[in-house]
């Protein structure tokens, strides 16, 4: 009799065991998700800062470049082109962040374009304005390099959790899904070539 009981009370301590371990588990995959949707926001305000910033830069520059106009158009379009493809946080997918990171990577060589035209006027070069909106600009772009960053080191932590074992078990079972990263651009190994 008191072997039974014992053998109910160690079933019982099993379930209660097993049941917190679900609930622990689950809730720390859901949160290393939404820190990936998180982080992800975070890429999209870097993006959205650029795209705030050169309309500004654009204007600046071409009130004393109406010679590099086509530069300056360049960069209007990479900018609308980069504002008009956006990738809703709840469903990011390595889709999302390939049509997104090649529009903002577009943007981001029309931008540089402009920088190193403006390299060749000094008149330029030398105004307040296009100096601050400069250092302006490379900060973005530093916060873009850091933001796609530390979205990567999320999502390999998250992958990380639900691919490891025993926590995989419950990944599975709730259907949590590794995700892609940031990946760099075929060819992005090569200098880039601008001609004048």
């Amino acid at each position: 009799m008191n072997n039974k009981r014992y053998t109910g009370y160690i079933i019982g301590a099993l379930f209660v065991i097993l049941g917190l371990f679900l609930i622990i588990t689950y809730n720390g995959l859901v949160k290393k998700e939404e820190k990936v949707t998180l982080q992800w926001n975070e890429v999209q305000n870097a993006y959205q800062r650029r795209l705030d910033l050169i309309p500004t830069l654009v204007s600046t520059v071409q009130g004393g470049a109406k010679y590099e106009q086509n530069v300056l158009d360049e960069v209007i379009a990479a900018r609308a082109k980069a504002n008009y493809v956006n990738v809703d946080a709840a469903k990011v997918s390595a889709t999302g962040y390939d049509a997104q990171s090649q529009a903002q990577n577009e943007l981001a060589t029309a931008s540089n374009k402009l920088l190193i035209s403006v390299e060749k006027y000094p008149e330029l070069k030398g105004t307040k304005p296009f100096v601050t909106l400069q250092t302006q600009l490379e900060r973005t772009e530093l916060r873009i390099k850091i933001a796609r960053k530390d979205f990567n080191e999320v999502i390999q932590t998250y992958n990380t959790s639900t691919r490891s074992f025993p926590t995989s078990m419950v990944a599975s079972l709730f259907k949590f899904r590794s995700q892609d990263g940031f990946k760099a651009d075929t060819g992005a190994n090569q200098a880039t070539e601008i001609k004048f």
